[in-house]
């Protein structure tokens, strides 16, 4: 194993990930925290806290996706119920991203081939994406543990989750390092990461609810099984360590047996000739992001028809005086809470596209789009229409989602779903406008579209948690989304974001078309 100059790469990467990485910790910090303070606050004693545990242990499709309450007499499992599974996943999305983004992204722009032609050994850049992702990972943890003790959970306990918040990530980097070694496309890498990501939470979802057993096969049921707030086991903190330590050495394995720039799966040729559809530029992105769209539209529909089916139960739950006071402060019902995340989710579709289109142009591959008759304005109209439009579409997805789950699970009538997702469509198009108007001042503004999301949503928490000036929170367009079905439908705030977004638009188009490309 040749890892000579990895210190190196290390320092790059950690310059190159100052703003990723430090924005999604923070928000999964700050996501924790408000966890922590939030949930005491809902219920009068022992005895409410207990009542909902059970609640929650005794509605399958809630197990299912936030996991069982081992502990039902302990108020920190109660309180980090959805960070304990449904936001470590989150956590490993993310680390999964930075391992990819220093490796296989990388490799496919040919930046590795350069740099191995320096004093950089051959494994160099594994070695740093792994000691790097150990990094943030400790990062991560600490905090985690820090702000759980903030947020006014015990100190063991607290200290015992940020492990196993740390533990996941590693793991999740390790699925990276391996994944990256598969195939020679990065979007390739990201399926292969993501499906196994997806395989671990189905095995934990099934032996939540059937066999325990199988809850064992996957580190998201270890999650659970630490107790971290309960009688924790803390010989099993021990396995993410070791687990991810094989999924990098098997990493490693695979580096070795296979070329630079390719993967150990071969690629498929594509037709000799290109469809004629596809000298058109909005017909060309569809054709990009066709798989995307398709992967995004079924986790929609199926996130929608799992909360949908978990929302008429909310009433058992929420039971007393004070927690329904504090749910109607929030939005009136638990669909309102629900699409006021997924929401934030879905925008995500819109920076994938734009953050897709920003690596065309640095890649030199827009350059080549253009020198056809495509304009600049098509070019970046179709990037800007299918970002906005493909949002949209999830939306309503989601919105049809919900209302068959809700309908499965016989939920009292409150509105149609599907209005209600599209009510967040006004602020989501104001959010993707940000990532084009990026796009627009250049290639090094690009790595904002993944934070604009991110830091609208920390600012409502922020605002409902330390009640900041209604001016600051106002500044993020989800908080001017009417929350239907609890709310009516608010013609004055659709129209407003609407016209922000197509402001936006009008500024990232003016200032793209005068500058230079590349």
């Amino acid at each position: 194993m040749s890892a000579t100059g990895w210190t190196l790469l290390l320092r790059l990467g950690l310059r190159r990930d100052r703003v990723l990485a430090p924005a999604g910790i923070g928000v999964l910090v700050l996501m924790s925290i408000a966890s922590a303070a939030a949930t005491p606050s809902l219920y009068d004693g022992p005895a409410e806290r207990i009542h909902a545990a059970e609640a929650i242990n005794a509605s399958p499709a809630i197990v299912a996706l936030y996991g069982p309450i081992l502990d039902v007499t302990s108020e920190g499992e109660l309180a980090m119920t959805k960070m304990t599974v449904l936001y470590a996943v989150f956590a490993a999305v993310l680390f999964v991203a930075v391992v990819r983004r220093h490796t296989r992204v990388e490799e496919e722009t040919g930046r590795t081939e350069l740099i191995g032609g320096t004093a950089v050994g051959r494994d160099a850049p594994l070695v740093a994406a792994g000691v790097e992702a150990l990094l943030l990972a400790g990062v991560l943890g600490v905090l985690t543990a820090l702000g759980n003790v903030i947020g006014g959970l015990d100190a063991g306990g607290s200290v015992a989750f940020g492990l196993l918040w740390g533990g996941s990530a590693l793991v999740a980097a390790g699925i990276g390092l391996l994944t990256a070694q598969l195939s020679a496309s990065a979007r390739t890498c990201a399926g292969f990461a993501a499906g196994a990501i997806g395989v671990l939470f189905v095995l934990r979802a099934v032996g939540d609810t059937g066999p325990q057993w199988v809850s064992w096969l996957s580190p998201l049921g270890w999650n659970t099984q630490v107790r971290a707030y309960g009688d924790t086991r803390w010989w099993l903190l021990l396995a993410y360590p070791l687990l991810a330590l094989a999924l990098a050495g098997g990493a490693v394995l695979l580096r070795s047996r296979r070329d630079l720039g390719a993967g150990l799966l071969a690629t498929r040729p594509g037709p000799a000739t290109g469809s004629p559809r596809l000298a058109d530029a909005f017909s060309l992105a569809v054709k990009v992001h066709a798989t995307t769209l398709l992967l995004w539209s079924v986790a929609a529909a199926a996130l929608g028809v799992v909360f949908g089916m978990i929302a008429p139960g909310v009433g058992d739950l929420l039971d007393n005086a004070t927690a329904q006071s504090i749910i109607d402060e929030l939005g009136g019902a638990l669909v309102s809470a629900i699409l006021s995340i997924v929401a934030v989710v879905l925008t995500y579709f819109a920076a994938t596209v734009v953050g897709h289109t920003a690596r065309d142009e640095t890649d030199g591959r827009v350059e080549i789009v253009l020198a056809t008759g495509v304009s600049r304005t098509r070019w970046f109209a179709a990037t800007a229409v299918l970002a906005l439009a493909g949002t949209a579409w999830l939306l309503v997805v989601t919105g049809v989602g919900l209302w068959v789950g809700y309908v499965a699970a016989d939920g009292p009538g409150i509105g149609n779903l599907v209005t209600a997702a599209l009510a967040w469509v006004p602020a989501a198009w104001v959010v993707g406008a940000l990532a084009a108007l990026c796009l627009a001042l250049g290639a090094r503004w690009a790595a904002l579209v993944w934070v604009w999301p991110a830091a609208f949503l920390t600012l409502s928490l922020l605002g409902d948690l330390l009640d900041l000036p209604g001016w600051l929170t106002g500044l993020s367009p989800y908080a001017h989304v009417p929350l239907l079905p609890a709310a009516s439908w608010d013609w004055g705030s659709a129209g407003g974001l609407t016209a922000v977004a197509v402001v936006l638009l009008g500024v990232a188009w003016w200032r793209f078309r005068a500058r230079d490309i590349g």
